[in-house]
């Protein structure tokens, strides 16, 4: 296996440790780390990455994304719900500093505007 296989096969495996803490854990993304994942493992271990994109509870999506470059309304009503709940929960109530505030707004409102200008993933490719 070259280094940079291995690098990558690395990376991918800490980002999909990091996504599956992210489903328990509120403030920790899961889907940009599973993301990340795929793309490390579709460049450094072609094995893990047909695992990841055939996993039972994970692949899915990610294969529909990969594939389609699109994603289901329940997904993105999900994503939507948990970015700005997550968001305004820490403007609120954890932040103090005015400028963070701010560049979490910044985030939040850029990430809405991208998965909002995805495609819908149709019933039958879900």
């Amino acid at each position: 296996m070259r280094t940079k296989n291995i690098i990558l096969t690395i990376i991918g495996l800490i980002s999909l440790l990091l996504g599956v803490v992210g489903i328990v854990v509120p403030l920790l993304p899961t889907t940009p780390f599973l993301l990340l994942s795929a793309v490390c493992f579709l460049n450094g271990s072609p094995k893990l990455h047909f695992w990841l994109v055939n996993h039972k509870y994970l692949g899915r999506q990610i294969a529909a994304y990969q594939t389609h470059r699109a994603i289901s309304k329940k997904t993105r009503a999900a994503a939507l719900t948990l970015l700005w709940g997550t968001i305004l929960f820490s403007v609120i109530f954890i932040i103090q500093i005015a400028w963070i505030k701010i560049l979490l707004l910044i985030i939040a409102l850029s990430v809405s505007i991208y998965l909002l200008r995805l495609k819908t993933l149709s019933e039958d490719n879900s």
